[in-house]
C-alpha cells in the first residue's frame, strides 16, 4: 500500500510539472491556488499539528514575505525570485525572537496572541508610507503566472519533504511529546523551547516564501490581501479537515477544499458560501479527526488480527497514527 501511494505521488508530481504547460489561464490559476493552499496548510501543520501550538497568525509571515518582495523589487530591481527568497529568510530571522516570546503562551492564549501579531503587522503596513500605506504598492506589470506557479510548487514540495522528515525523525517525536504534555516532555530531557522555536521558524519561512510569489503574481500588494484573515482561516480549516498532525492531511484537505469551493462558486455563485459552510460542518462532525486519520483507522481495523488468528472488522480502538 505504501509503495502504491508513493507511485501515485510520483505520478502526480510529473503531472504537476508538465500539465501547466498545456492548459489555459483559468485552469492554471486554479492549479496555482491549490498548490498555494497546500503549502500554507503544511506550514500551519508543523507548528500547530506536530508541536500542538494552534496558531491564528501564520498569515503574518505570508504578508511580511509579500511586502519584502515588493519593496526589494521596487528598490533594487532584482529578480523577484531573489527578493522572495530574501523575504522567506527574513521571516525565519524574525521568527526567532517572536517565537521565543510568543511560545511562552499556551493554548488559546498563544492562538489569540498570534492573531494579534497578524493584525499588528497589518496595521503597521497600513500606516507605513514607505510601504504605500493603505493604498498598497504596485509592482512592475507583465508578470507571468507560470514561473510563480513553479515557485509555489517548489515551496509546497519542500514543505511536504520537511513534514515527511519531521514525521520520521527524532525531532518530530520531540514535537509530538510537547504536543501531548510539555511538562512531562521537559522532565524527560526534551529541550522544549529549542524544539518549539525551531518548528516555529520552519512554519514561518514557508508562508514567507509563498507570499513573495503571491505578490509578484498580483503585481499589487495591499494590507488586506497580504494579511488576509480569510486565507489564514481557509488554510487552518483545510489542515483540520484533511487531518492535522499527519503527513498527508494538509495535502488532502487543501486539494479537496479548493476544488469543491471552486465548483460550488461556479455553479451556485449566490449560495456557495452557505453550501460550502454546511458541507464543512457535516464533514467535521462525521470525521472529527480528519479524512486521513479516519481512512487510516478503518484500514487498521480491517488488518488487525483477532485472537483466533482471523481478521477483525471493527473491534480495536487504535492509538494515534502517524500517516
Amino acid at each position: 500500500m505504501k509503495i502504491a501511494g508513493w507511485i501515485g505521488a510520483a505520478t502526480a508530481l510529473v503531472l504537476l510539472l508538465f500539465v501547466p504547460l498545456h492548459i489555459n489561464g483559468y485552469w492554471l490559476n486554479l492549479l496555482y491556488q491549490t498548490v498555494l493552499y497546500v503549502g500554507l496548510a503544511y506550514g500551519f501543520n508543523i507548528i500547530s499539528g506536530y508541536a500542538g501550538y494552534f496558531s491564528f497568525g501564520q498569515i503574518a509571515f505570508f504578508g511580511i514575505g509579500a511586502y519584502t518582495t515588493g519593496a526589494l523589487v521596487l528598490a533594487t530591481h532584482w529578480d523577484w525570485t531573489i527578493c522572495a527568497l530574501i523575504g522567506g529568510v527574513l521571516c525565519g530571522v524574525l521568527a526567532v525572537p517572536i517565537g521565543a516570546v510568543m511560545l511562552r503562551l499556551r493554548g488559546p492564549f498563544f492562538a489569540i496572541g498570534m492573531l494579534g501579531l497578524a493584525q499588528t503587522a497589518r496595521v503597521l503596513a497600513s500606516s507605513s508610507s514607505a510601504l504605500g500605506g493603505g493604498s498598497g504598492m504596485y509592482l512592475p506589470p507583465g508578470s507571468s503566472l507560470l514561473p510563480v506557479y513553479y515557485w509555489t510548487l517548489a515551496v509546497a514540495g519542500g514543505a511536504f519533504a520537511i513534514t515527511w522528515w519531521i514525521d520520521h525523525s527524532a525531532f518530530g517525536l520531540r514535537l509530538q511529546a510537547i504536543r501531548e504534555d510539555e511538562a512531562i516532555a521537559a522532565t524527560l530531557g526534551v529541550s522544549t523551547t529549542r524544539a518549539k522555536v525551531s518548528a516555529f521558524i520552519i512554519s514561518a519561512i514557508i508562508p514567507g516564501l509563498l507570499g513573495g510569489g503571491y505578490a509578484w503574481f498580483l503585481t499589487y500588494i495591499e494590507p488586506t490581501s497580504a494579511f488576509s484573515a480569510r486565507v489564514d482561516l481557509q488554510s487552518i480549516v483545510m489542515t483540520i479537515l484533511g487531518g492535522i498532525g499527519t503527513l498527508w492531511g494538509p495535502l488532502v484537505g487543501a486539494v479537496l477544499m479548493t476544488q469543491v469551493s471552486e465548483a460550488l462558486w461556479a455553479n451556485f455563485p449566490q449560495a456557495y458560501l452557505m453550501i460550502f459552510g454546511g458541507l464543512l460542518v457535516v464533514l467535521l462532525i462525521v470525521l472529527p479527526r480528519g479524512i486521513v486519520p479516519a481512512i487510516a483507522t478503518r484500514m487498521q481495523k480491517r488488518t488487525t488480527p483477532s485472537a483466533g488468528g482471523g481478521m477483525v472488522m471493527g473491534s480495536a480502538q487504535p492509538g494515534p497514527e502517524r500517516t
